[in-house]
C-alpha cells in the first residue's frame, strides 16, 4: 500500500492544484471562449503523457483522458459533464490507479456550484465526498486517514464555496445590470413625460394667446369697419388697439415659447402675466365690445408666478369665450378672492345662454380645468339659473402644483 496517496485533488502536486484553483476562480467570473476552457484538459493530458514511465500501461493517459476532456463542456452541460468525470474517477478507483488528474473532480464540482442551484451543488459535494472517502480508505497511509480525510474534505467545501460564491456574484451583477437598465429606462419615461408635459403646457399657453387675441382682434376689426363712416375716430383707435393686440399677442408667443430656445430674450424681459394685468385685460375686453368689470380682494404679492399665471389665463379664457358667444350688450364680472392658502376665481355674464346649449366647443374649458387641476382646483361652468353663464374655481396655494 502506498505511504504517500494521490487524493483526488491531487496532493502530490500542490503547487499545480493551486495553480489550477486560481484559473477556475477567475473563469468563475466571466466565461472564457471555448479555447481557453480547453487549457486544463491539455495540460493535465501533456502531463499524462510526458511523465508515463515506460512501463506503465496506457491505462493511466486513457483515464487522464477520460477525467480531463469533459471539462470542455462543462459550462454548457455542469451536471452531465460531473457525471462524466465522477464516472471517470470511479473507473479509477476500481482500477487502483492514482492520477494528478483527480484535479478535474474538484473542477467539475465547482462548475456545478458556480452554474446549478443549491440541490444539485449538494448532490455533487456528497458524491465527492464519498469518492474521497473511498480514496482515503484504499490509499491512505498506516495512521493518516484523519488527517488526509480531513484536508482533502477542506478542499472539497473549498471548491464548492468557491463556486457558489462564483453564483452569487454573478447573480449580483446581473441584477445590477437589471436595476441600471431599468433606472435607465425609467429617466427616460420620465424625460418622455416631462417633453410631454411641456408640450400640454405650451399648446394650453398658446390655445389661451391664439384664441384670445384673435377674438379680441375680430371684434376691434367689425367695430371699426361699422364705424369707419360714421364716426372714424372710433375706427381709427380701434385698429391701433387691434395693432396693439397683435403686438401682445407676439410678445406672448415669443415668451411661452421661449424655453424652446435659448437664443431668444423676450421671455426674460417680459415676464408671464399675473392678476396685476387683470387690469389690462379688463379694459381690452372692454375695448373689444364686452363690459367688464373686475373686483380683486386681497393681497396678491406673495402669490407664486405660475399660480398668477393660472388666475390670468383662466380669467381670459372665460372673458373670451363670453366675447365669441354672447350677443352685444352682455356685461361680464370677474372677482378674485386671494388668500394665504387659496385664490377664488368667478368669472360669470348674464348673457342670453339656455342651459340646452351646452359649454362652447373646443380645447377652451377643458384647458381651463388643466389648469386648475394643477392647483387642486375643480372647474365649475355651465349656465347660471338666473340666466348668463358663469365659470368658477378655487385655486390651492399650500402644496399645490404649478399648472
Amino acid at each position: 500500500m502506498s505511504e504517500a496517496v494521490a487524493d483526488p485533488a491531487g496532493s502530490r502536486h500542490p503547487d499545480r492544484a493551486a495553480r489550477l484553483a486560481a484559473i477556475a476562480r477567475r473563469w468563475g467570473s466571466r466565461p472564457p471562449p471555448m479555447a481557453w476552457d480547453a487549457l486544463l484538459p491539455t495540460l493535465l493530458l501533456v502531463d499524462a503523457v510526458t511523465a508515463r514511465a515506460p512501463h506503465e500501461p496506457p491505462l493511466t493517459v486513457a483515464l487522464t483522458a477520460a477525467l480531463a476532456l469533459p471539462l470542455l463542456w462543462r459550462r454548457r452541460f455542469p451536471l452531465t459533464v460531473f457525471g462524466l468525470v465522477a464516472a471517470a474517477a470511479f473507473v479509477q478507483w476500481l482500477a487502483d490507479v492514482q492520477l494528478p488528474a483527480d484535479i478535474a473532480v474538484l473542477v467539475a464540482l465547482y462548475t456545478v456550484a458556480a452554474r446549478v442551484g443549491r440541490r444539485g451543488t449538494l448532490l455533487a459535494c456528497a458524491v465527492v465526498e464519498a469518492g474521497v472517502l473511498l480514496a482515503c480508505l484504499r490509499w491512505a497511509g498506516e495512521g493518516a486517514f484523519p488527517t488526509l480525510f480531513v484536508a482533502v474534505t477542506a478542499m472539497v467545501v473549498a471548491a464548492a464555496v468557491l463556486g457558489v460564491n462564483a453564483r452569487t456574484t454573478r447573480a449580483y451583477l446581473a441584477a445590477v445590470r437589471e436595476r441600471a437598465a431599468r433606472r435607465e429606462r425609467e429617466q427616460d419615461q420620465e424625460a418622455r413625460l416631462a417633453v410631454a408635459g411641456e408640450r400640454a403646457r405650451i399648446t394650453r399657453e398658446m390655445h389661451d394667446i391664439v384664441t384670445h387675441n384673435l377674438s379680441v382682434m375680430v371684434a376691434l376689426t367689425d367695430a371699426a369697419v361699422y364705424a369707419q363712416h360714421r364716426s372714424p375716430g372710433r375706427a381709427t383707435a380701434a385698429m391701433l388697439q387691434v395693432s396693439e393686440t397683435g403686438r401682445q399677442a407676439l410678445t406672448d408667443m415669443r415668451r411661452s415659447l421661449g424655453v424652446l430656445r435659448t437664443d431668444e430674450p423676450d421671455a426674460d424681459r417680459h415676464p408671464p402675466p399675473g392678476i396685476a394685468q387683470l387690469g389690462t385685460l379688463a379694459d381690452q375686453m372692454r375695448a373689444a365690445g364686452l363690459p367688464t368689470s373686475l373686483d380683486v380682494r386681497g393681497g396678491h404679492a406673495h402669490l407664486p408666478a405660475t399660480a398668477q399665471l393660472t388666475v390670468y389665463r383662466l380669467v381670459q379664457e372665460a372673458l373670451t369665450n363670453t366675447l365669441r358667444h354672447t350677443p352685444t350688450g352682455t356685461r361680464a364680472r370677474v372677482r378674485i378672492r386671494c388668500s394665504t392658502a387659496s385664490v377664488t376665481v368667478d368669472v360669470t355674464d348674464n348673457g342670453p345662454r339656455s342651459a340646452a346649449a351646452g359649454p362652447p366647443s373646443g380645447h377652451g374649458i377643458p384647458g381651463m380645468r388643466e389648469r386648475s387641476a394643477g392647483y387642486g382646483g375643480t372647474l365649475l361652468a355651465g349656465p347660471l339659473p338666473g340666466g348668463g353663464w358663469g365659470v368658477s374655481t378655487r385655486l390651492v396655494l399650500d402644496g399645490g402644483g404649478g399648472a
